[in-house]
């Protein structure tokens, strides 16, 4: 975010008791590090142009990751050289053709990790936090939770269990290969059991002795190809990304594995689309209880949680 400065007027000052001129005052900061404002500014312009949804806070993500600078300390402190200059304009024009962010940073902050990401796997969201909290708020209910995350894509979920339920037994799973290497980077030495595989037939020596299923799975339809952002339509995985004439073909899936794989009493999440806010409910409502749909923090419909019946 930009910092604003406000002015009183050219300072001024008395001349020094023995006559000598008074020294100049001192710069402004801001003034002194323009070239970080300006290449910002002309950086949110051109995102800006080219369809960029937040074209000031990527101007700054990039400026940072160039300068090594903390994004909120970029005008005090930004000294950016003609090599960071280039670098920034180059990434400031591939982000404006609407390569990810992420991709082009390396990584992607989701809750309280990081996670590399790159070409090959999708992009966890800041809408998919919520799921993961639930899941965890879940898992912290149970001694020693035995939690599964199917589509496990980068694994954020399972790593974020990890890091904030000590003592959960985390076991993943993701089907695309290039996004499974991407996971293997993020989950080596945390203990998570990562497979690559098809979740439909995944853990069949975990059945019945599961806490928690939480999944983020695909779910636009094959038909909804022109409303998907550049971002996800041309960098995302497609195995991530569509699921069948209506979007739901992987939550049915989702809904049998999660059946299969939990306890009396366990508990499935699974992320949709905001529009499928009744549809991804349905698929849960024959056998299950307390199927609820739940908001993200934008209060749109976001995910469906339901009980495995005791």
């Amino acid at each position: 975010m930009a910092l604003s400065t406000t002015s009183s007027g050219p300072w001024s000052r008395p001349s020094l008791p023995n006559g000598s001129p008074p020294s100049s005052p001192a710069p402004d900061p801001v003034t002194v590090r323009s070239r970080a404002q300006r290449l910002l500014e002309q950086a949110a312009i051109d995102l800006e142009a080219g369809g960029v949804s937040s074209p000031r806070h990527d101007a700054e993500m990039l400026l940072s990751h160039v300068t090594g600078v903390p994004r909120m300390m970029l005008l005090g402190n930004a000294k950016p050289n003609e090599r960071q200059v280039q670098d920034f304009e180059a990434l400031v024009r591939a982000r404006a053709s609407r390569i990810p962010l992420q991709h082009l940073i390396g990584s992607a902050a989701f809750r309280f990790i990081d996670v590399e990401v790159g070409p090959g796997v999708f992009v966890p969201r800041p809408e998919t936090e919520v799921l993961a909290g639930w899941a965890i708020d879940h898992a912290k209910t149970v001694p020693s939770p035995v939690v599964v995350e199917l589509c496990a894509g980068a694994g954020a979920i399972s790593l974020s269990v990890v890091h904030e339920v000590p003592g959960a037994v985390v076991h993943a799973v993701e089907l695309d290969e290039p996004a499974y290497e991407w996971a293997q980077r993020n989950l080596a030495y945390s203990g998570v059991d990562l497979r690559l595989g098809d979740m439909a037939d995944a853990f069949a020596d975990l059945n019945g002795t599961v806490d928690v299923v939480v999944a983020n799975p695909p779910y636009i339809p094959l038909d909804a190809w022109e409303s998907v952002a550049p971002e996800a339509r041309d960098h995302d995985p497609a195995l991530a990304l569509w699921s069948g004439d209506d979007g739901l073909d992987a939550m049915r899936v989702v809904e049998q594995v999660a059946w299969r794989l939990l306890k009396p009493g366990g508990v499935v999440g699974a992320e949709h689309a905001d529009v499928q806010g009744e549809s991804a409910p349905q698929v849960f409502t024959a056998r299950w209880d307390a199927v609820r749909d739940n908001a993200d923090l934008a209060e749109r419909p976001r995910y469906v949680t339901a009980v495995k019946p005791r």
